[in-house]
């Protein structure tokens, strides 16, 4: 059902009956390497390119997920996935291999939490029994197409990221065992006129901030309700932005629960990271790896996580078009 104007609660509470994560070589590195199911030493899987090793990557979350589940492919209704990558080829490609009924999603970085928000809506209304969810991002493949070729070696200022290289995957399912979705918060556009495609935590801040005003003004809700609150990859510098924003607005949210995965990720002392991590398979692991896992464990017992995505392309960055950026928030309870 509606709550407020643009937060859907879930009175069935679907189940998140398995989950998994896939990295590459940079996030065996990280601090959250044991969350992951599978980690790469080679950025190319073996592919003869890097965006069919980013289809690998979302082939074998997929599989793994539903392997964990007890699952066969047969049993999952609709495959709800998204990448950064022209015409989201990757999921497309690797929707082909999985040969199951295919949504294919972009919201950028936020795709994530669109997918997860979409796949519970889709079981809460009783229009699938079991739905899964899947995103990716490789990193470079995604710096060749937003940015330059790695083999091109161009520097970049403190502001800029890291694609992460990664996929994760959620079941979601009206019956099991496993942590639930109770509600999610759909995000608006946020434009404040930033253009620098080096600075995208900057972009996005103001819309993680809106849609986390929203969450709680529709749920009647405080932020002591959570354990953890997180935002996408919003990387140090918006993360920043978006804790001095909140306050600004009247919205404190304790520091102790506040945190990004673009920051966890990483190691801060890890090289060429910059700011943080970022791309769709960084809030996509992080919560179906790590966060999830916590929660398993009985570490965590309620999280918001609100994925953030800057809705760029080349070629609106080429003609002068500013950053556009969206937030879509998922609460998940144990």
């Amino acid at each position: 059902m509606l709550k407020g104007h643009q937060t859907w609660f879930f009175e069935t509470k679907p189940a998140i009956i398995a989950s998994a994560a896939v990295g590459g070589p940079y996030e065996a590195k990280g601090p959250l390497a044991s969350d992951f199911d599978l980690l790469h030493g080679d950025i190319r899987l073996g592919q003869d390119s890097f965006e069919k090793a980013e289809q690998k990557l979302q082939e074998q979350a997929c599989e793994t997920a539903i392997k964990k589940a007890k699952m066969k492919k047969e049993d999952v209704q609709f495959l709800l996935s998204g990448d950064l990558i022209n015409q989201i080829v990757p999921s497309s490609f690797s929707a082909r291999t999985l040969s199951v009924p295919f949504l294919g999603l972009y919201g950028a970085c936020s795709t994530s939490m669109e997918g997860l928000s979409l796949a519970s809506l889709l079981v809460d209304s009783k229009f699938a029994k079991n739905a899964l969810v899947c995103v990716s991002s490789h990193n470079a493949a995604s710096e060749k197409q937003y940015r330059y070729p790695t083999e091109y070696g161009s520097q970049k200022p403190p502001t800029a990221q890291w694609t992460v290289t990664g996929s994760g995957a959620a079941l979601v399912s009206d019956q099991g065992e496993g942590p639930r979705v109770t509600a999610s918060t759909i995000g608006r556009v946020v434009d404040m006129g930033l253009t620098d495609p080096f600075n995208m935590g900057s972009a996005m801040a103001p819309a993680a901030v809106d849609t986390l005003e929203a969450h709680f003004r529709d749920l009647d809700r405080d932020p002591s309700y959570y354990d953890l609150i997180a935002t996408g990859d919003l990387g140090r510098v918006g993360h920043r932005i978006a804790g001095d924003l909140l306050k600004k607005h009247g919205l404190n949210i304790p520091e102790e629960i506040f945190t990004d995965c673009g920051i966890l990720i990483y190691k801060e002392d890890q090289p060429v990271v910059m700011a943080g991590g970022s791309g769709c398979g960084c809030c996509a692991v992080t919560t179906f790896g790590h966060f999830l896992n916590r929660m398993r464990k009985r570490e965590l017992r309620k999280i918001l996580v609100v994925a953030t995505g800057a809705l760029l392309s080349p070629m609106s960055f080429q003609q002068k078009e500013s950053i556009p950026s969206v937030a879509h928030a998922v609460c998940i309870e144990i």
